[in-house]
């Protein structure tokens, strides 16, 4: 089974709200963590085509090749995640946030093969409460990211996944700490590259 996979990004000047208040101009960093995930995506075996929500015109131009871009209806998270569904049409799909600097191919290959066997799927981040992977049959999978979404998700139908806490598709960056835990297990090129222009401690 193979899968289209939808990864929304949001105007960069607006993403990492929590990491912005502990760090000056995170842009760069975002951009860093989408095209790591993006990476991943294309480079997974499980994955079909990647498909890229965003109205950003920086991560737009960047985006990797061979990449579907979507544009985002800019009501919000899961409005552009839906339009990212509606693209890939009937079959699998899965969604996952674009700020896992951390994952690998062959994470993704493991998670999306055990969806596969589930039915509507989820991946929750590292604390528990968040969403970092939703998968499914669309037009099945119900997205309802934000604060929260292991509950809403959980309710919509879609079983949690037993993922390793440590496993970089749990890892999710919302703040410092994150990330300097992701830097000490690896993390993508375009990251490692990010932090080290910043001058941030890596691996």
């Amino acid at each position: 089974m193979t899968w289209n996979l939808v990864i929304p990004v949001k105007g960069l000047h607006l993403a990492k709200s929590r990491l912005r208040r502990q760090l000056d101009g995170v842009e760069d960093l975002a951009l860093a963590f989408a095209l790591d995930t993006l990476a991943a995506a294309q480079e997974s075996r499980a994955v079909r085509r990647v498909i890229l929500v965003s109205n950003d015109a920086r991560m737009r131009a960047t985006a990797p090749h061979g990449v579907l871009i979507v544009d985002d209806p800019g009501r919000g998270l899961n409005p552009a995640v839906a339009a990212g569904l509606r693209r890939a049409g009937p079959g699998p799909a899965a969604v996952a946030t674009a700020d896992l600097p951390g994952v690998r191919a062959a994470d993704l290959d493991r998670v999306l093969a055990a969806a596969g066997r589930s039915g509507r799927a989820m991946v929750t981040d590292h604390s528990g409460r968040g969403t970092t992977l939703l998968a499914g049959r669309a037009p099945d999978v119900d997205p309802k990211f934000g604060p929260g979404s292991r509950q809403r998700h959980e309710g919509s139908g879609h079983t949690v996944l037993d993922v390793p806490p440590s496993s970089p598709l749990r890892w999710d960056v919302d703040e410092l700490p994150d990330l300097t835990f992701l830097m000490r297990r690896g993390v993508g090129a375009h990251t490692a590259r990010a932090v080290a222009a910043r001058g941030l401690p890596a691996a």
